[in-house]
This record gives structure tokens, sequence and C-alpha cells, in this order.
């Protein structure tokens, strides 16, 4: 893909009717702080890339560290990456990919369930919550619960092992594949993790 001619057409957005391109929004293309941009044309660009061959697709969006103000934070941030989130997921069922293009969305960790004295939420690794869609996977569900104040998880409890089996599944690794250290010794890429019951 990187050397031949498809790569360079899949980033020429003027190929799109307007009308998609206004579905998916401009967002802002200067990086945020030191974050990146909020480019709603990048969740466009991705679907041109699936389309073009590339089996895995990753972009960052904003910076959601508000550690102070994070109404405002996210009153200038959510909408703009709610637009392009469900644009690219439309836009994947309507052209017949959503079984074959799994979608996710999250960050590193979550935010902590209190307000801090400058109206921030901080760091909070605890409990983490994120989204998937298509990929052939049972969609219109939530897995697991956290507790009543989202502190922790209350049932259900799926870890980073588990995710990466249930992407693993869609893209069709074998869940036992494994590479070679420089010495030799073969690693799991997976450990134990399992795909997450009820997606699969």
């Amino acid at each position: 893909l990187l050397t031949s001619s498809r790569l360079a057409d899949a980033l020429n957005l003027e190929e799109e009717p307007p009308g998609i391109r206004e579905r998916y929004g401009k967002g802002d293309a200067k990086n945020v702080g030191d974050g990146a941009p909020r480019n709603n044309e990048h969740f466009l660009l991705a679907r041109r890339l699936v389309e073009a061959g590339a089996r895995c697709v990753t972009l960052n969006y904003g910076r959601w560290d508000f550690h102070s103000d994070n109404t405002g934070g996210m009153r200038s941030h959510a909408p703009m990456f709610d637009q392009g989130l469900s644009a690219l997921i439309e836009d994947l069922h309507e052209r017949g990919m959503a079984d074959d293009v799994a979608v996710c969305a999250g960050g590193e960790f979550s935010r902590t369930h209190k307000i801090n004295d400058k109206g921030g939420r901080d760091h909070w690794g605890r409990l983490c919550t994120l989204a998937l869609a298509g990929g052939g996977l049972n969609m219109g569900q939530v897995i697991g619960k956290s507790s009543r104040k989202a502190e922790v998880p209350a049932g259900g409890k799926v870890g980073p092992q588990e995710l990466m089996a249930t992407v693993f599944h869609v893209l069709g690794i074998e869940r036992e594949t494994s590479f070679d250290d420089p010495a030799g010794r073969p690693i799991p890429m997976l450990g134990t993790g399992q795909p997450i019951r009820g997606l699969i």
C-alpha cells in the first residue's frame, strides 16, 4: 500500500462527495496543547485507507487531559468527536463494510469520579470504558459494569488482554500466536487473554 498509488488516492479527500465530507465535519486541524488535532477529516481518511487496503488504522483525537475546567473541555471536544465517530460508523454500515471493519474508541485510562478543586478530573487507572462497533461483533449491549460512583469495576470486568484477544479474533489472528525474541524464545502475544464473552 505504501508504494502504490492507492495511498495517494486514499489521502485525496477531494474525491469524496461534498455531502459525505460535510457529514464528517472538519473539526479543528490545529494541535490541542500537547495533544493531537481534533481533525474530523481523519475519520474519513481512516475509512478511505481501509478501502485502499490498510489492515489497521490508528488516529489520535484532541487532548482529553482536563485537570481543570472539565466541563468546558468536554463541551469543546465531545460534539466534534461524536460527529466524526458517528459519521464513520454510519458510513461503514451504508457501504456494507461494518462486519469487516472494527472500530475501537477509547483512551489509555479514565478520569477520577470526583471533580477536583479546579473543576477538573484527574488520572484514574482503576476503571476505564471504551466503545466498540462493527467487526461482526454482537452490538447493542453493555459489557461489564462499574460501582455506583464509577470508581471500580463491579462485575464483568474486562482487561486489556481480553480486548486484544477480541481484536485478534476480528483480524483473524490466532490467539495463540507468538513471536521469537532475540534469543529464539517464543513469546505469546496475548498470554491468557480470551475474547470478550458476549461480543463474538
